[in-house]
């Protein structure tokens, strides 16, 4: 059992996914029925709605949003935060981690279990992290789509076109390794990356705003979100080898190389294709090739230990 979670001193909006990894989500909507104070809370019904709700509560003048769910939540609630009027600087982000992976409170060193989150909600402190943003579309309808952790195009943005949800809900992060290895037996569309003046390619590139991918395989070793860069690894050809490799690094938690790949850093990166290529950011495909890639250094604010 757990211990009934105290009140924090601040006027919070909690935006829950009740259906983020099902039991424990159940177990937080259980432990916030003790909770008497100035707290709002807020569960979501469909993807995207995270991102409205989160919206509101700047509105309503919230200071402190609280992300329960997983990363899909929280990438919502940052996009709906960015995208609010002063929301940046009106509103700081907290983070209760329910989801499968839990990218984002891997890299921060939060606690996955619910009291031990809900502690840190209470006596941790704020720092302030890098905002990645992709802006994609024609004119006059282009679209920016603010995110936090990780972003990508090619086989992994494929895969997660491929993946069968309900499958997912019962064998987590598995489901994506099977829809990789479907996609790996069609065509591969070349991804080509500008950075300035310099230019690559390859079957699949990764944008990383931190160093985990995955949930903790160090996929970006140099990774850091205060220096107002984003990482970029290049992977010219996607081979069955190449996502044994992964699946072993993500079992064990541990790095991975592969030949030819090419690791670069920078503060704007482009993608483009001669093909359609959807493109991936924090897990989710957001749109199709092109897209621009850049960072606000150090512009969200978050509650760590």
């Amino acid at each position: 059992m757990l211990k009934v979670l105290s009140v924090p001193r601040m006027r919070a909006c909690i935006i829950f996914n009740p259906t983020a990894r099902g039991d424990k989500a159940k177990r937080f909507r259980r432990e916030l029925s003790h909770i008497a104070g100035d707290l709002v809370l807020r569960p979501t019904t469909h993807a995207g709605e995270a991102t409205i709700l989160a919206r509101q509560a700047v509105a309503e003048g919230f200071d402190t949003i609280v992300a329960a769910g997983g990363d899909g939540t929280v990438s919502e609630i940052v996009h709906g935060v960015a995208t609010a009027e002063s929301g940046l600087e009106q509103t700081r982000i907290g983070i209760v981690p329910l989801g499968t992976m839990n990218v984002l409170a891997r890299e921060l060193n939060l606690p996955q279990d619910l009291h031990s989150a809900w502690n840190v909600l209470k006596t941790g402190h704020e720092i302030r992290i890098d905002l990645p943003c992709a802006e994609f579309g024609a004119e006059p309808h282009k679209e920016r789509r603010f995110f936090v952790q990780l972003a990508g195009a090619g086989l992994d943005a494929r895969a997660v076109a491929a993946v069968d949800w309900d499958w997912k809900k019962r064998v987590g992060p598995v489901a994506y390794l099977m829809a990789g290895l479907r996609v790996l037996m069609t065509d591969r569309p070349i991804v080509h990356a500008k950075m300035g003046n310099q230019t690559t390619e390859g079957e699949l590139i990764l944008i990383g705003n931190g160093r985990f991918y995955g949930g903790s395989v160090p996929m970006f070793p140099q990774g850091n979100m205060r220096d107002g860069l984003l990482e970029v690894r290049v992977i010219p050809r996607v081979t069955l080898f190449g996502i044994a490799r992964f699946a072993w690094a993500w079992i064990w938690n541990r790095g991975f190389t592969l030949k030819g790949e090419r690791f670069l850093r920078a503060a704007e990166v482009e993608l483009a294709s001669i093909d359609k290529v959807p493109f991936e950011v924090d897990g989710d495909n957001a749109g199709f090739l092109p897209v621009r890639f850049s960072v606000q250094r150090e512009a969200l604010r978050i509650i760590v230990p």
